[in-house]
């Protein structure tokens, strides 16, 4: 199937530059260079036991006008940096953002891939538009074929029980970037296992690699629970359980949420009575809107049914997915607002209608087993799937900042007693 849409692989430098106010791209040293920031190489040395609650005691403390945090380098040297809001950007499995325990959550599920940026062997090809079966004017995305595999072996028979595809991606000249992706699944697949099939493919595809230029391994938490309420460390990105629990995307999403997330903050530190709990609260609300979390609990289903397939459930799933129009598989994949198509996920009724839509492209097997899934998962998982797809059940909590009232009691009462007790001396 050929999909008419670009697709892309970014430059990682690139980004960082075009992403870099002028003038503030290099910081040669800690503090130096003409940036309106200060770099510090060091490492938090903190872990969260509790909301805001850290070990070792002293290591990162809130108070009423921000919080204090001990950085330590790889010489041990410590430094204490003072700051009115924290920004956890360190990834999914974060020290210091606790995850949410108000509501009941799936573990994530991991996708992994194993991948090569290399150059190939063009010396004895028939046709130089082609490497192996990959058009090198076209990506190849979820080739899901197991013919390289003998047939009746121990390899193929892994292989239909807990599929990868290969992703072909051809660049300039003989270089290609290859990865034998596991989607999703718990456990996750073994990097060594994607490299075996890997290898094994190409071998059977007659693909000869000369050169090797890049070797990567991929890893992504997908799905798992949203940050705990409350906290005053943001998290974002990774830490913020941001990744696209169906696909593994995120770089999107995140550069998306990056404004209304900072907006927040802005708007609060410009605040005359600035609250760093309610600054917190506001960028995670920001970030995890209730709608916003509905339309990835929709999308934590498709993970889940995701991970239950073999090859032949892959393969009819994504011949489905793809015969869907455009502006309503690229919105799933996007799954964030304000990006293309997103519109058509944004309300329980777009969500409705396109898994209606959905259902009736797949196979019939498949076709059922998705119906059956969405029965057993809303009885086992309860609220979340059937809260994204109807209007009875109102919209997930969100992170809105909420003042805590005061612990007065009844002054009255009070009052009384003191009086009574200063009138019996």
């Amino acid at each position: 199937m050929r999909l008419d849409r670009p697709y892309c692989r970014v430059d990682r430098d690139a980004l960082r530059r075009q992403l870099s106010p002028k003038d503030e791209i290099e910081v040669k040293n800690d503090g130096d260079g003409n940036a309106n920031y200060r770099v510090i190489r060091s490492n938090h040395i903190s872990k969260a036991t509790a909301v805001n609650i850290y070990s070792p005691a002293g290591s990162m403390v809130h108070d009423d006008s921000g919080s204090t945090v001990l950085l330590q380098s790889k010489d041990g040297d410590v430094t204490q940096v003072r700051a009115k809001v924290i920004v956890d950007c360190t990834g999914h499995e974060s020290r210091i953002v606790l995850k949410d325990d108000r509501v009941k959550s799936i573990p994530p599920g991991f996708q992994i891939a194993y991948g090569v940026l290399a150059k190939v062997d063009e010396s004895n090809i028939p046709d130089s538009d082609y490497a192996g079966p990959y058009y090198k004017e076209a990506m190849t995305l979820f080739d899901y074929r197991t013919d390289h595999f003998l047939e009746g072996s121990n390899e193929l028979s892994k292989a239909e029980k807990a599929p990868t595809f290969m992703y072909a991606m051809p660049l300039d000249g003989n270089r290609i970037f290859f990865e034998e992706t596991s989607l999703v699944a718990r456990p996750a697949v073994s990097f060594q296992e994607c490299k075996e099939r890997y290898l094994t493919r190409m071998e059977h595809l007659g693909i000869t690699i000369t050169e090797i230029e890049e070797e990567e391994f991929c890893y992504i938490p997908m799905g798992g629970p949203l940050p705990a309420a409350d906290q005053r460390v943001v998290g974002f990105g990774g830490a913020a359980a941001m990744v696209h629990p169906s696909t593994g995307y995120h770089l999107c999403r995140a550069m998306m949420a990056s404004g209304s997330a900072a907006e927040a903050i802005r708007k609060e530190l410009a605040n005359d009575n600035f609250n760093p709990d309610r600054a917190a609260a506001s960028a995670y609300n920001a970030i995890w809107s209730p709608t916003n979390i509905a339309q990835r609990n929709f999308a934590v289903f498709g993970g889940e049914f995701l991970m239950k397939q073999n090859v032949e459930g892959l393969r009819g799933f994504f011949d489905g997915f793809f015969k869907l129009p455009l502006e309503l598989w690229g919105g799933f994949l996007a799954g964030w607002p304000g990006l293309p198509n997103n519109e058509n996920h944004e309300t329980w009724w777009a969500r409705l209608k396109f898994g209606l839509s959905f259902v009736s492209k797949l196979p019939p097997q498949v076709a059922l087993d998705m119906l059956v899934s969405i029965a057993t998962y809303s009885i086992t998982e309860g609220v979340p799937l059937p809260q994204s797809v109807t209007p009875l059940l109102g919209l997930p909590d969100g992170y809105e900042y909420k003042e805590k009232s005061a612990a007065v009691g009844d002054v009255a009462a009070k009052s009384e007693a003191m009086k009574m007790i200063m009138e019996s001396k």
